[in-house]
């Protein structure tokens, strides 16, 4: 190569790198083949403490690698330095990916989004596709009392929302904790009447160090528990139940129902109470999140009876605390 052209290749090199545009504050996993090729997942984070920043990374690779998803991840981001912050409440940059996505999978606490972040979670709810909530989505929300969507708040007491976001769409709100907090674990055991649903194929030991939550479901048809929570006396899989009305009856762990937004179509929406970065490492509990994910979108029938549900990649979860988040990460951090 002659230094004409040299200079040339250096020139439109160095242009390219200067027009290379920041990083996104969210990333992307493109799903290569699998039953999942076209369909797109899109992953919202935004918790204090059971470390939702390091749990659906880890899912959106599961669904990506091993069943060809694109999914995309979202999170609580820090406007003055684009690292993951789940101590900011009130930013979730990148919720339009939510206009071309055919499920939505949250894990949000107590957030304050601007109306028009919020917006995208409105009309995506309103247009009948599938929700999964995982742990304090059933809290998602706390909003002041003249805010657009103080409807949404966890504790609402408005017509036709109460107890808000959590309640209505997804079948509960925050209650109570019923297991002791940090001290008992929780053991998911098939509801009764549940054996034959194709969500819980390979779903036979799940476990998680986060406790059991306290779950009053609404008294509808179309609300299924699906795995009941088991309350143990420590924090170890193999320890035993606990004796009394913690245990009896058991609170759902995990269930189905549906939701009517205001276009009149009904979602399939799963919730369910585990879903901290340390739950993820149960096998079963990663199957049960990805079996739930094809039944919300209506592939059920291409449930196998054990999803490959291998970890991608590294992963050391951090244990569920307040401030316990990794410091100075950004969202280009999780790249697969």
């Amino acid at each position: 190569m002659n230094l004409t052209r040299w200079g040339a290749v250096v020139a439109v090199t160095l242009s390219c790198l200067a027009a290379r545009p920041a990083d996104d504050p969210w990333v992307v996993y493109e799903g290569g083949e699998g039953p999942g090729k076209g369909k797109h997942v899109v992953l919202v984070s935004g918790d204090e403490e059971y470390r939702s920043e390091e749990t659906l990374p880890q899912l959106g690779k599961v669904l990506a690698k091993h069943h060809g998803f694109k999914c995309t991840v979202l999170f609580a981001i820090k406007k003055e330095t684009g690292e993951i912050d789940p101590n900011t409440g009130d930013n979730i940059p990148g919720l339009e990916a939510l206009k071309t996505a055919d499920l939505m999978i949250l894990f949000l606490r107590f957030r304050k989004l601007p109306a028009e972040q919020a917006k995208f979670i409105e009309d995506y709810v309103n247009a009948g596709k599938p929700v999964m909530g995982l742990r304090t989505s059933t809290h998602a929300f706390n909003y002041a009392k003249d805010h657009p969507y103080a409807k949404w708040s966890f504790n609402a007491k408005i017509e036709g929302w109460q107890d808000g976001f959590g309640k209505q769409v997804l079948g509960e709100t925050w209650v109570n904790h019923h297991g002791a907090h940090g001290k008992e674990s929780c053991r998911g055991l098939i509801a009764p009447g549940q054996e034959k649903n194709p969500i819980l194929k390979g779903c036979e030991d799940i476990w998680g160090p986060t406790d059991v939550y306290t779950v009053k479901l609404p008294l509808a048809a179309d609300c299924t528990p699906v795995v009941m929570g088991q309350v143990l006396q420590g924090m170890k899989p193999e320890d035993k139940p606990v004796e009394g009305k913690k245990n009896d009856p058991m609170m759902p762990l995990a269930w189905t129902k549906s939701y009517k937004g205001a276009e009149g179509k009904a979602s399939r929406v799963f919730t369910t109470t585990m879903g901290s970065s340390q739950d993820l490492q149960n096998e079963g509990f990663r199957r049960l999140l990805v079996n739930a994910s094809f039944w919300g979108l209506g592939m059920e029938g291409q449930i196998p009876d054990r999803a490959k549900v291998d970890i991608v990649g590294e992963f050391a979860p951090s244990p569920f605390k307040f401030n316990g988040f990794k410091k100075g990460v950004k969202p280009a951090d999780h790249r697969m």
